[in-house]
C-alpha cells in the first residue's frame, strides 16, 4: 500500500496565500510533513553517538526529581544513586575507552586495574511513572565521567547497536565506558535477553559499572519484588553484581491530571496540521504500513525535527509485530516530547484484550501510558 498524508477534506480551494477547508475556515497553504514520506538512513556511529539521555530528560537532575511523600522508597533511591554516582569517580576500571571507529578516547591507553569484588550495578525495580528513567538520566548526568565514556539508551535500542555493530564490535566500543544505562529492560524476549545478558557480563569483566529499569506488570504492583525476581533470573549469572532498588509509586504521569483527552474530530486533526509549523499527518493505518518499511533503529530519526504529530483515523493496531513497531515509535515521540493529536479511537483502546493480557503487555501498557501523555500535551494544538 502506497504511503501518503492523511486526506484532507473533501472540499478544498488553494488560493495564493491560504487553503479554505470547508467548514474549518482559511488555514496556512504550507502542507503538513508526513512521516510516511520518509525513510531515513541511521549509520552506526550515530547510533553510538546519540547513546545519551533523551531530549525529554536533559534536564533532569536528582535535586529536580520530586518524591511522593507517601512513597519513601523514592527518597531513599535518591540517596542510594546519588551515592552510587559519587562512586563511579576516577578512570576506567578496565579496558581501552574508544569510539565507534577504533580510535582511543581521551588517553587511555592501557587496561586499567579491576574494581573490587561486589555490585557494580543498580536495578530500579517499580512499576509505570514512578520516574525511574528520570532516576536513571539523573545517575548518568551525576557520573563523574565526559559523555563519551557513560552511554544511555533502551534495551530496543542497545540490541539494535549489537545489531548495527557486531557483538565484538560493541564489546570493545563499550568496554571503556564508566557506566552503562539501560532504560526498560525488556524480559519477554528470551533471544535478545540472553544477547544482552552476555554483554553485561563481558562488561562487568571489563570493569563497567551498569544500571537498568525495567516495569512491574500493572497486575502485579501489590506482589514486592516480581520484577526484580524477575530480572535477575533473566541475567543468570550477573545477579550478584545489581543491587535491586524499589522504588513504590503511582503512575505520576496520571497523578492528579485529569483523564486522557477524548480524540478529536478528523477536521480538527487536519486543521492543526495545517496550522502548526514543524507539524506530521498521516492516516494511522498507512503510517502503520510506513513503520514496516523502516527499521525501529531509525524511529528517532524518523521523528528528527518534528513539531507536533496529528494522525488520523486511529483504529486498533491489527497484530502483534504492528504493535511493537508502534511501542517503539511511541517511545521515541515520549523521548523528544513530539505533542499527538489524534482522530478516531483513543488511545486506550489501541490494542487488544488478548495483547494486553500476553507476553507483551508490559509494553503494551507503557505504550499507552506515554501515548496519553503525549495526547494532553496535544491539546493547545486545537482552537476552541
Amino acid at each position: 500500500m502506497s504511503c501518503s498524508v492523511a486526506r484532507p477534506l473533501d472540499s478544498v480551494t488553494v488560493s495564493s496565500s491560504s487553503t479554505a477547508v470547508s467548514g474549518i475556515g482559511r488555514i496556512p497553504e504550507a502542507a503538513p510533513l508526513s512521516l510516511c514520506t520518509r525513510e531515513p538512513y541511521v549509520p552506526a556511529d550515530r547510533l553510538v553517538a546519540e547513546m545519551v539521555p533523551p531530549p525529554r530528560f536533559d534536564s533532569v537532575r536528582f535535586d529536580t526529581y520530586i518524591p511522593d511523600p507517601n512513597q519513601p522508597s523514592q527518597t531513599e533511591a535518591v540517596r542510594v544513586l546519588s551515592g552510587f554516582a559519587a562512586g563511579l569517580g576516577g578512570a576506567p576500571a578496565g579496558g581501552t575507552a574508544r569510539s565507534a571507529g577504533g580510535r582511543r578516547l581521551f588517553g587511555f591507553g592501557k587496561a586499567r586495574k579491576k574494581t573490587p569484588a561486589g555490585p557494580r550495578g543498580v536495578y530500579l525495580d517499580g512499576g509505570y511513572g514512578v520516574g525511574k528513567t528520570h532516576l536513571l538520566a539523573s545517575l548518568w548526568h551525576a557520573a563523574p565521567a565526559e559523555p563519551a565514556l557513560k552511554a544511555f539508551g533502551t534495551f530496543v535500542e542497545l540490541t539494535n547497536l549489537v545489531g548495527a555493530l557486531g557483538f565484538q564490535k560493541t564489546v570493545q566500543t563499550l568496554s571503556g565506558h564508566r557506566l552503562v544505562c539501560i532504560d526498560e529492560f525488556e524480559l519477554d524476549d528470551p533471544g535478545d535477553t540472553v544477547l544482552v545478558s552476555t554483554l553485561l557480563g563481558k562488561l562487568v569483566d571489563a570493569g563497567v559499572a551498569l544500571a537498568a529499569t525495567s516495569n512491574t506488570l500493572p497486575g502485579k504492583l501489590g506482589e514486592g519484588r516480581f520484577a526484580a525476581a524477575d530480572f535477575l533470573r533473566e541475567i543468570q549469572g550477573l545477579s550478584a553484581h545489581f543491587r535491586a532498588l524499589r522504588i513504590d509509586g503511582e503512575d505520576y504521569r496520571h497523578r492528579g491530571l485529569p483523564e486522557a483527552p477524548a480524540p478529536h474530530s478528523e477536521e480538527q486533526v487536519t486543521k492543526a496540521a495545517y496550522a502548526t509549523d514543524g507539524a506530521s499527518l498521516d492516516a494511522f493505518p498507512r503510517l502503520l504500513d510506513h513503520l514496516a518499511r523502516v527499521h525501529p533503529s531509525r524511529y528517532g530519526a524518523l521523528t528528527d525535527g518534528l513539531k507536533a504529530v496529528c494522525l488520523t483515523d486511529v483504529q486498533p493496531v491489527p497484530d502483534q509485530s504492528t504493535a511493537l513497531r508502534l511501542v517503539v515509535l511511541a517511545d521515541r515521540l515520549y523521548d523528544r516530547e513530539v505533542p499527538v493529536l489524534a482522530s478516531g479511537l483513543p488511545f486506550d483502546r489501541l490494542f487488544s484484550e488478548d495483547m494486553l493480557n500476553g507476553g507483551y503487555r508490559k509494553k503494551y501498557f507503557r505504550a499507552i501510558s506515554r501515548l496519553t501523555a503525549l495526547a494532553r500535551d496535544a491539546k493547545g494544538l486545537v482552537e476552541h
